[in-house]
C-alpha cells in the first residue's frame, strides 16, 4: 500500500529550507576558529564566500584549499568602515552580489574592570561594536541596491545577556551592544526582507577562548565545550531558513555548562 500526502487546495508544498548553492556570504574573522568553520561549511554547501581577516597568514589555508571561483579573501581591520565597504565590494566584484554577511570578528580580554589597559578597552569596543555596525551598514546598502532582501548574522555571546561568567564586564558590554543592535536592526529592516539574527554561544573550544585567560592554565579543548563547527552549523541553518521566518536571537550552551 502506498500513501499520498494530501494538502488543502492551493496550499503550497512544505518548504524544507533554502539552498546555499551559489549564495554569496561575507565572513569577518574568517581566519579564526569559528569564522573558519563558518567559511568552510558555507563553501561545502555550494556557497561562495568573501573571507576577511586582519591577519594575512590566517587566510592562507582557505586560499590553499578553495579556488577563486568560490572564495575571495580580503585583509583588513574591521575597526574601519572602509574595510566593511571593501568586503562587500569584493563580493560584488567577484560574484556579482552579496546575499548575507556574518559579523564574526571579535576581541575579548578576561579580568576585572580595572585590569584592562585603555588600549584593550578601546580594541574590544571598536572591533566588537563598531566592526559590527560598519558591516551591517555596508550590507544594508548592498541589499537595498539588489532589492531582494538578505541576511545579517551577528556572532555575539551569552555574556551579552549577563549570564556568562564574571570578570568580563567590558567584553559583556560589547556583546550586549551587539544583541541590542541585532534586535533594533530587525525592527528597522524586516519589512524590507532583511533578516537580522544574533547567535550567542557560551564556551567554544577555540584559540580565542584559550587566549583570553578565562580558563587559566587549562586548555579549553580539555573541557566539554562546544566546537566551532557547532556554531557554523547554527549559521548555515539560519541562512537556510525559508524567507517566511526569521530567528532574532539564538543562545547556545554545551550540556555541561550551568547558567
Amino acid at each position: 500500500m502506498t500513501s499520498t500526502a494530501i494538502r488543502p487546495e492551493g496550499h503550497p508544498a512544505m518548504e524544507h529550507g533554502r539552498s546555499l548553492e551559489d549564495t554569496v556570504v561575507v565572513v569577518t574573522g574568517a581566519g579564526g576558529g569559528i569564522g573558519g568553520a563558518i567559511t568552510r561549511l558555507v563553501l561545502e554547501a555550494g556557497g561562495r564566500v568573501v573571507a576577511g581577516d586582519v591577519r594575512p597568514d590566517a587566510l592562507a589555508p582557505l586560499r590553499d584549499t578553495w579556488d577563486e571561483d568560490r572564495l575571495t579573501t580580503h585583509v583588513g581591520d574591521v575597526r574601519g568602515e572602509a574595510t566593511a565597504d571593501a568586503l562587500v565590494s569584493a563580493g560584488v566584484a567577484a560574484f556579482g552580489r552579496v546575499d548575507s554577511v556574518v559579523a564574526n570578528a571579535a576581541v575579548g580580554f578576561y579580568g576585572g574592570v580595572l585590569d584592562y589597559s585603555a588600549d584593550e578597552v578601546s580594541l574590544m569596543v571598536d572591533v566588537n561594536v563598531k566592526g559590527t555596525v560598519w558591516l551591517a551598514r555596508a550590507a544594508v546598502r548592498q541589499f537595498r541596491a539588489q532589492g531582494d532582501g538578505g541576511d545579517i548574522v551577528i556572532i555575539g555571546s551569552v555574556a551579552g545577556l549577563l549570564i556568562g561568567g564574571g570578570k568580563e564586564a567590558v567584553y559583556a558590554a560589547t556583546k550586549g551592544a551587539q544583541i541590542n543592535l541585532g534586535y533594533a536592526l530587525d525592527r528597522e529592516l524586516r519589512g524590507e526582507g532583511i533578516r537580522t539574527t544574533t547567535i550567542a554561544p557560551a564556551g567554544v573550544n577555540t584559540a580565542f577562548a584559550a587566549a583570553d585567560g578565562r580558563f587559566g592554565d587549562r586548555d579549553p579543548s580539555e573541557g566539554d565545550f562546544m566546537e566551532p563547527s557547532d556554531i557554523a552549523q547554527a549559521v548555515t541553518y539560519t541562512l537556510r531558513q525559508p524567507r517566511r521566518m526569521r530567528t532574532e536571537l539564538w543562545t547556545m550552551w554545551s550540556m555541561s555548562e550551568p547558567h
